[in-house]
Formats: C-alpha cells, sequence, structure tokens
C-alpha cells in the first residue's frame, strides 16, 4: 500500500492546515521508525516500513499526481490512500471516502489526473473562512491555539486508523474510526 500526505515543502508551510498530510506521513515515519528510501527520481520524501510505502510529494501541492504515479508505477503498486485537508468539514472530522471528485483541491485534482480517482481518501476536516476570497490564506495558514491543543491526539487517532487499514478494508476501517464532529472546548 502506498500511503500519500498531501501538503507544500519548506519551512513556511510546515504547520499550515495545507500539511496536515504531511504531519500524518511524519508521525506514521516516527510511530514505524520507517526506513527513508532513495527517492531522488520520485520528487519526493519515500520511506518503507513493512510492505507499506509512506510518501510526501516535494512538487508543491498543484504537482503532487507526479510524485504519487512514479512512485506508483515504479514499486507497482494498486492501493492508494491519499491523506489531505478538507474545507467542507470542521476541524478534527476525519472522513473515508473511495473515488469521487476533486472539490477544488488542487492536490486531489493533480492526483487524479495522474492516476483517476479511483483510490482511497482520508478526509481530514480543517473548517473553512468567512468568506470564499480568504480560502488560500487560510489553508496557508497555522493551526489556532484552540485548534493546536488538539492537533497532535487528532493526528495519533489518524495514525490508528491508517493502521487499521494495512488489515481492513476501508469500510470497517470508516465505521470504527470515522469522526463526524469534534467539540474544541
Amino acid at each position: 500500500m502506498l500511503v500519500v500526505g498531501l501538503g507544500n515543502p519548506g519551512s513556511s508551510y510546515e504547520k499550515t492546515r495545507h500539511n496536515i498530510g504531511f504531519m500524518v506521513i511524519d508521525e506514521l515515519i516516527s510511530r514505524h521508525n520507517a526506513s527513508k528510501l532513495n527517492s531522488s527520481s520520485f520528487n519526493g520524501e519515500l520511506f518503507k516500513y513493512s510492505n507499506h510505502f509512506l510518501l510526501k510529494p516535494l512538487t508543491f501541492m498543484n504537482l503532487s499526481g507526479k510524485s504519487i504515479v512514479a512512485v506508483k508505477k515504479f514499486y507497482k503498486i494498486e492501493d492508494v490512500v491519499v491523506i489531505h485537508d478538507d474545507l467542507d468539514l470542521e476541524f478534527g472530522t476525519i472522513r473515508f471516502k473511495k473515488g469521487g471528485g476533486h472539490g477544488g483541491h488542487n492536490g486531489l485534482k493533480s492526483t487524479d489526473e495522474n492516476i483517476t480517482n479511483e483510490y482511497s481518501r482520508i478526509r481530514l476536516g480543517i473548517g473553512k473562512p468567512e468568506h470564499k476570497s480568504q480560502v488560500s490564506s487560510y489553508v496557508l495558514s497555522d493551526f489556532n491555539e484552540k485548534e493546536l491543543t488538539h492537533l497532535s491526539q487528532w493526528i495519533k487517532q489518524v495514525c490508528e486508523a491508517i493502521e487499521d487499514l494495512f488489515d481492513n478494508s476501508l469500510e470497517d476501517v470508516s465505521s470504527k474510526h470515522t469522526i463526524k464532529k469534534f467539540q474544541l472546548e
């Protein structure tokens, strides 16, 4: 299985809402002491543990699919899971989906263009700004103080779901790990 966390490379993006996929991959790498692979030809950071691959595309969000397709083809991987931020879900929400549209998310759009949309998705709610014109600055801003107090636990919950996905179907994992509404205290 190839597990991809969407995000943008560079320290200025490190703690932004748009990088929640990278944050989850970083936690999985740490939890499993995953080995870094030589990934220069994949335009990303690629890690492996057991028979699973963990990828952080370094192409910037809009070109994520190029990195994903390169790894998928080279290792002949059929099962791809993409972890991404979702503006349409409240902060702390975890939802699972197979296929579907990209909803304006450029990372998903690039992925769809490169490997079709028949992959599993872990949708992580980041909430949305008050006005549509603020979307770009919102996703590229850091989590607020309230969100930060819950971020670590939320990422751990997502990692547990992914670990469960290695041995179970998306439907089973979804019924066990979906969080429809998260209460910020």
